[in-house]
């Protein structure tokens, strides 16, 4: 469920265009009036404001908003203006060369993306990168790590639920001696991982070891409660981490962002927006409330 508010009727792209060209031009940048267009449309309209701009005014949008934008805030908008696939690839593609890699970029979109969302995800990579996502986790990590991240970045994961009863109990044996030994290295362990459903791996009820990796499996299993979990450590860490916020709230505005804010005040008796109006200041909060359905 989309928070953004998008008016109706819909100004046309060129309409938007000029909107926008007006609050970037001359002496300082009009962000109230940017965000009146941007904040309010979805993808595809975004796109094609993106066309007409570039049409009308012989210059790249996003190259126009770097330049008149800084800080938390020219990186959300950034992003905001990117196809979402392409914006996913450059999440991903940070995640994996910033100085303080973030694998929970990649083992979300890995595992919470529906198989045909994530392929979609690394063809969008390999387009802009010229070299694929697993050849990226390959090179920036090492060891055990390595082995998990290109097994769920290299796999089609299986994401029904008619489940071989028979496998998943065998299965089940070899994870509950894997998890007894500690093993969470061995091959056998990252396969079934990587590779099967999550109706799957939550067949077997029967071990308090795989009672245990349930947790580890919520990421997966509820991506509701694990984004909120995201959204509350970004917030409530000492010094608010702006990258994961932007990033949530970016990516979930026109999928199940209010879903998240439901499910934020259950656990915090606080809105989602009480928290980002205090940790963050200026155009930039602005900009996330908007997102947020403000």
């Amino acid at each position: 469920m989309a928070t953004i508010v998008v008016p109706e009727p819909v100004p046309s792209p060129m309409e938007d265009a000029e909107a926008i060209m007006k609050a970037v031009k001359g002496w300082g940048t009009n962000e109230k009036g940017l965000f009146e267009v941007v904040a309010h449309r979805n993808a595809a309209q975004r796109q094609a404001i993106r066309l007409a701009y570039q049409e009308h005014y012989h210059e790249d949008l996003l190259k126009r908003l770097e330049s008149e934008l800084s800080g938390h805030l020219e990186k959300a908008m950034y992003r905001w203006m990117l196809e979402p696939l392409d914006c996913d690839a450059v999440l991903a593609h940070l995640a994996l060369k910033n100085s303080s890699p973030d694998y929970r970029v990649i083992i979300e979109m890995a595992c919470i993306k529906s198989p045909e969302e994530y392929l979609a995800v690394k063809r969008a990579y390999q387009w802009r990168y010229k070299h694929s996502l697993e050849e990226d986790v390959a090179f920036h990590t090492t060891g055990d790590l390595r082995k998990l991240l290109l097994a769920l970045a290299s796999t089609f994961k299986y994401n029904g639920y008619e489940i071989d009863a028979y496998q998943a109990k065998a299965e089940s044996h070899i994870l509950h001696e894997l998890i007894e030994n500690k093993a969470f290295n061995h091959d056998e362990f990252i396969r079934i991982f990587a590779t099967r459903s999550n109706a799957y791996l939550l067949e077997e009820p029967a071990s308090e070891y795989l009672s245990a990796l349930r947790t580890v499996i919520h990421c997966i299993t509820d991506p509701i409660k694990y984004f909120v979990k995201v959204l509350r450590d970004a917030i409530h860490q000492h010094g608010t981490d702006e990258d994961t916020l932007t990033r949530i709230i970016v990516t979930h505005a026109e999928r199940d962002l209010r879903l998240i804010k439901e499910k934020y005040y259950e656990r915090d008796n606080i809105t989602l927006e009480t928290a980002v109006v205090k940790e963050t200041s200026g155009d930039y909060e602005t900009f996330l409330l908007a997102l947020l359905g403000h």
